[in-house]
Order: structure tokens, then C-alpha cells, then sequence
């Protein structure tokens, strides 16, 4: 089970760092405007990563996670990304 901590590095950029046993990555995560607004996203921009990352990471391990990414990308990779997203309490 992976943990992670997210944070803010000014504007709407984050740091994710995700953890795993011994092992950990670090992404750098862009939020646009955009991307909240086709979500129809209500909460905090840490939520949505975190939704984000917890999506990602049943699909896929840590390792295997762009480095640095617009949020928005993830639905390139997975087109499912954003009625799952829409779909989470």
C-alpha cells in the first residue's frame, strides 16, 4: 500500500510524494484551470490530486507515473480518468 504526501509549490503546482516500503517517487503535478472546470470539481485542488493519485496508482505502480504532468494528461492514458473522478463521493 502506497502513502503519499502533496505539497503546494506555489500557484496551482504541487508536489506528490508517493511512498511504497522502502522505495519512493516525486511528481510534479500542474493543475489547470481547465482541467477543475471539465471536472466539475467543487473541492480543494489537494483533493483532487489525491483522487487523482489514488486512480493512478490502482492502474499502475508509483515507478510508472510521469515525473512531472498536467493533471489533464492523465485522461490521455486512461480515458476512464474523468467519469471515475466525477464519480467519487
Amino acid at each position: 500500500m502506497s502513502e503519499y504526501s502533496i505539497t503546494p509549490l506555489g500557484g496551482r503546482t504541487f508536489q506528490v510524494k508517493v511512498a511504497d516500503g522502502e522505495s519512493q517517487s516525486i511528481h510534479k503535478v500542474t493543475v489547470d484551470q481547465g482541467a477543475v472546470e471539465s471536472l466539475a470539481w467543487e473541492g480543494s485542488l489537494e483533493e483532487l490530486i489525491r483522487r487523482s493519485f489514488d486512480f493512478l496508482l490502482k492502474r499502475e505502480p508509483k515507478e510508472s507515473i510521469l515525473a512531472s504532468f498536467e493533471l489533464s494528461e492523465i485522461s490521455r492514458y486512461f480515458p476512464e480518468y474523468s467519469r471515475e473522478i466525477r464519480s467519487q463521493p
